[in-house]
């Protein structure tokens, strides 16, 4: 499906001089990224200073990708034309399908596309994003909807607006991205053809999935079995209104809880409960955070976030608090004031500095009954400000996760730590992680 993301001739079917219209949107970030674009419309000689066609058989250059953005009723006939010049990579932006009870319209669509060898993502979707080959065929433009710079996550969303919102929201957080993929209604190429693609592209380190409904379980379960990448899977339409929701949004029959979360867990797939901790989870995979253990130790300046971490970590599924070994617990006597608590959390407490976290991590990362430090750093405290981050930032000998309420997110995307706002989040995601690495 290469040619779906660096195709290296499109053809956008629909173009309009309305500049919020879909085909313009779509038209003009392709031009922007400086792909071979041909806008197709018979109701103009020229969009952006760039001759328009009337149809795909009046351009003479081999299309190797195909964008429809016209009304349901033109679609076949779209298609057709698309046929007769052999473009076999197809990209249905229309909507007015099953979504809408129009199943006899997608019945012919997936016919005439099966019949035809004409590849299909879509219909009703929002488009595509690579990050690597700047491939934007989103129709939002961008002064709504930022996209994320590059990174190791893909994102395969049955629903376009939900995986639009996302992408904004991760966009303004520094979440990088490889590939953000609109599938909508499936009618040719499903997510378990995206999972097998997105296992063999170089740059997804790990695979977020949104579904509503699962075209061919059979396939899917085949196809997950096979990849070694993780994939985080939010499932929609668990309750009865749910699944009727999604029948109404992409056609989609969403079935059973207890089957999908059977299927999920047999593959050793990452279910979780929301896209704020599918997102959560994916961002300790980008960077890279691999435990060998479960032992989990919470340095802290703040008793009562030590208090919370403990409490989230003994409730865990996969985490356990550790106890700190004894040479180590001399050492930190030794050199630091009787205030300071040693133990599991270890509370530092409020009047602690940039020197007390440095000889605190020197001394923890190098005990061997942890596998990883949990970091709070509530910097609001007169004796801390961000430059702490720096010192904390120079720790890498062993997984740390770090726990700074009220952060600047530009000053740490510069830094590479992993942080969240809260400890509640923390520990859940790397519940998550872990649980992973258990079952592999």
């Amino acid at each position: 499906m290469k040619e779906f993301f660096r195709p290296k001739s499109i053809a956008v079917i629909g173009v309009s001089r309305e500049e919020n219209k879909i085909g313009h949107v779509i038209f003009k970030n392709l031009l922007e990224a400086k792909f071979k674009v041909y806008p197709i419309t018979p109701n103009a000689q020229e969009i952006l200073g760039v001759r328009c066609y009337s149809s795909v058989a009046e351009v003479k250059d081999n299309i190797e990708l195909a964008i429809i953005c016209v009304h349901q009723s033109l679609v076949m006939s779209i298609l057709e034309d698309c046929n007769y010049m052999k473009i076999k990579n197809v990209l249905i932006i229309s909507s007015g399908f099953s979504e809408v009870g129009n199943v006899k319209a997608e019945e012919e669509l997936k016919e005439y596309t099966t019949k035809n060898n004409i590849r299909v993502i879509g219909p009703n979707c929002l488009g595509l994003y690579d990050a690597y080959s700047n491939l934007d065929c989103i129709f939002i433009p961008k002064e709504k909807l930022r996209r994320p710079n590059k990174g190791g996550v893909s994102f395969v969303c049955q629903s376009g607006a939900l995986g639009g919102a996302v992408l904004d929201l991760l966009a303004s957080k520094h979440v990088g991205f490889s590939k953000f993929i609109s599938y909508g209604n499936a009618v040719d190429i499903n997510e378990s053809d995206l999972l097998q693609y997105l296992n063999k592209d170089k740059h997804t380190k790990v695979i977020c999935l949104y579904v509503e409904g699962i075209k061919n379980p059979e396939k899917f379960f085949n196809i997950c079995k096979k990849i070694k990448k993780p994939i985080i899977v939010l499932k929609g339409g668990l309750t009865e209104k749910g699944s009727k929701a999604a029948m109404s949004h992409t056609g989609s029959m969403a079935g059973e809880k207890e089957v999908f979360y059977g299927i999920f867990d047999q593959l050793n797939l990452v279910r979780v409960d929301s896209l704020e901790q599918m997102f959560d989870v994916a961002m300790l995979f980008d960077k890279e955070i691999k435990l060998k253990g479960n032992k989990i130790l919470v340095l802290t300046n703040g008793g009562g976030f030590g208090i919370i971490s403990a409490d989230g970590i003994e409730l865990s599924k996969n985490l356990k608090m550790t106890e700190l070994s004894l040479n180590v617990k001399r050492r930190l006597w030794k050199e630091l004031p009787p205030t300071v608590n040693i133990g599991n959390p270890l509370d530092i407490v409020g009047d602690a500095n940039d020197e007390r976290y440095k000889f605190a991590l020197e001394n923890v990362m190098n005990d061997k009954n942890v596998d990883c430090v949990l970091v709070i750093v509530l910097y609001q405290t007169p004796t801390l400000d961000e430059k702490v981050l720096e010192v904390i930032a120079k720790f890498n000998k062993k997984p740390m996760i770090l726990v700074a309420t009220g952060s600047n997110p530009e000053y740490l995307k510069n830094l590479n730590l992993v942080s969240f706002d809260f400890p509640e989040k923390a520990i859940s995601a790397l519940d998550k992680l872990v649980g992973y690495y258990n079952k592999r």
